[in-house]
C-alpha cells in the first residue's frame, strides 16, 4: 500500500498551477513567450518556492531555473518549462514543473528517503529563440555563437538583448554533472485524445519522436498577372502548391504508422494580387520515432524537388533547419510509472509514444529519462482552450510523486 505521508497534496498542486495561470493570463490560457515579462515573473515565482522543498534556487545565464539539494543520497532531476506558445494553454509546461516541485516538497524532507528530487524549469522549450535551448545548454550543446545567432521568431529581437533586458547577461550557464542524477523525469499533458477517449489516467511514454524541419524555397519569375500568358509563366506560388499536393500523395507509401508531416507557413513574394510570385517559401516539418523512416522521407522530398527543378520553370531548394533525433525512454522509469499507476490510478495506464517533442529527449542523451502523460480534454493543445480535468491533474500528481519515490528507493 502507498505511504499516505508521501502522497501529493492535490489541492496544493491545483493552487500552484492556477497561480501560474494568473501570470500572463489570456482568456482561459496564457500568453508567456520566452523572456516576456509574464515568463520572467513565472521564473521568479518558482525560484521563491523552491526553498520550501529544501532546494537552493538559481536562475542561470540562459533562463533555466535549477533547484538543487544538499541532502545526501541519490538525486532525481525532474521538471519541464514555464514559457508558452503565443496565446496558448496553461498546462503545457507548468504541469511538469509543479509536479516536480510537489515531489520535492513531499519527498525531500522525509528521512526515510535516501536522496532528493531536484527541480528544473528549462528555458525556451517552445522554441521562440531556438530549439530546446535551455535543456540543450544544460547538457553542453549550446555555444556562445548559438546564443549570438538566436533571434525571437516573432519580433527578431536578439537573444543577447533579451538576456540583457531580463537581467541575466553575464550570469554563468549551469551545465550537467551526468554522475549527479539517477535520471530525469518529466510530466506533461498528452496533447492528444488517446487517454481521454480510452478512459485512461496515465500515459507511460515509450519514445519521443524526432522532429525534422525544412525551409523549402521556390524561385520562378516575377511578372505581370494580366499580360503574361499561362503557358509561359514561371509561377513560384503554383509550384509550391503542387509540391504540397505531391507530398501528400507520395509520402504515405514510405511513411511509418505514426509519421506526420505539416506545412506550417507559406509566403509568396511579392504577395500582390496583380503580380505573379517570383519567389515562394514554405516551412515544412515531419515527425517519426524511427530515423530510417525519416531518411526515406527526406530522400523522397529531395526527389520531388529535383523533379520540379528539372521541369525548368521553377527551381526548388531544400534547407534543413532543424533536426531532433528520437529518444527512447528508460525501461526502468517506465516500470516505475506503471507500478505507481497500479497503486494510485487503478492501473488505468497505457504505454505510448509521444508525437510531440519534449526536454526529456534532450536529457535522455546523457542520463536515463522517463515521461508520463495525463489526459487532455479534446486533445487540444497550443491553444488557450487547452485543459485537463482537475481530478486527472491530481491523479497524475499522485502517480508522479510515487514514481519519484520508487526511483529514489529502488
Amino acid at each position: 500500500m502507498p505511504d499516505h505521508r508521501l502522497q501529493a497534496d492535490g489541492a496544493r498542486v491545483l493552487a500552484d498551477l492556477n497561480a501560474l495561470r494568473g501570470i500572463g493570463t489570456y482568456k482561459t490560457g496564457v500568453h508567456k513567450p520566452t523572456f516576456s515579462e509574464p515568463h520572467l515573473r513565472s521564473l521568479e515565482w518558482l525560484a521563491q518556492r523552491l526553498p520550501d522543498a529544501g532546494l537552493t534556487a538559481e536562475i542561470d545565464g540562459i533562463g533555466n531555473v535549477l533547484g538543487t539539494s544538499a541532502k545526501p543520497g541519490r538525486k532525481l532531476l525532474a521538471g519541464s518549462h514555464l514559457e508558452s506558445q503565443n496565446f496558448a494553454g496553461w498546462l503545457d509546461g507548468p504541469l511538469g514543473v509543479i509536479y516536480a516541485l510537489e515531489a520535492a516538497r513531499v519527498l525531500n524532507p522525509d528521512p526515510g528517503i535516501d536522496g532528493a528530487v531536484e527541480v528544473a524549469s528549462w528555458c525556451d522549450e517552445e522554441g521562440h529563440f531556438g530549439s530546446f535551448l535551455g535543456s540543450r545548454s544544460y547538457i553542453g550543446n549550446v555555444s556562445e555563437a548559438d546564443i549570438d545567432a538566436a533571434r525571437d521568431r516573432s519580433s527578431g529581437r536578439t537573444m543577447r538583448d533579451a538576456l540583457r533586458d531580463a537581467g541575466l547577461a553575464g550570469r554563468p550557464r549551469i551545465t550537467a554533472d551526468a554522475k549527479r542524477h539517477i535520471g530525469y523525469l518529466e510530466a506533461h499533458i498528452e496533447q492528444g485524445q488517446r487517454l481521454e477517449s480510452s478512459g485512461l489516467a496515465i500515459g507511460i511514454v515509450t519514445s519521443i519522436v524526432g522532429i525534422w524541419q525544412y525551409r523549402i524555397t521556390f524561385t520562378g519569375e516575377q511578372n505581370h498577372a494580366g499580360t503574361t500568358r499561362m503557358d509561359v509563366r514561371k509561377d513560384a506560388g503554383l509550384a509550391l502548391a503542387r509540391f504540397c499536393v505531391d507530398i501528400d500523395e507520395r509520402f504515405p507509401a514510405v511513411s511509418g504508422p505514426r509519421t506526420v508531416w505539416t506545412t506550417g507557413r507559406i509566403t509568396l513574394d511579392p504577395g500582390a494580387p496583380s503580380i505573379i510570385p517570383g519567389h515562394a517559401e514554405m516551412l515544412f516539418q515531419m515527425r517519426d520515432d524511427d530515423p530510417a523512416v525519416i531518411a526515406r522521407l527526406e530522400d523522397l522530398l529531395q526527389s520531388i524537388a529535383a523533379q520540379v527543378s528539372a521541369q525548368g520553370r521553377c527551381n526548388v531548394a531544400i534547407e534543413r533547419i532543424r533536426t531532433g533525433a528520437p529518444a527512447l525512454m528508460d525501461a526502468g522509469f517506465q516500470q516505475a510509472i506503471e507500478a505507481a499507476s497500479r497503486a494510485l490510478a487503478g492501473g488505468r495506464s497505457e504505454r505510448m509514444p509521444s508525437g510531440a517533442g519534449h526536454d526529456a529527449q534532450v536529457l535522455a542523451t546523457i542520463m536515463p529519462a522517463g515521461m508520463l502523460f495525463v489526459p487532455s480534454i479534446g486533445g487540444i493543445s497550443h491553444h488557450w482552450s487547452e485543459n485537463t480535468d482537475d481530478a486527472d491533474i491530481v491523479t497524475g500528481a499522485q502517480v508522479f510523486v510515487d514514481t519519484c519515490r520508487r526511483l529514489l528507493t529502488a
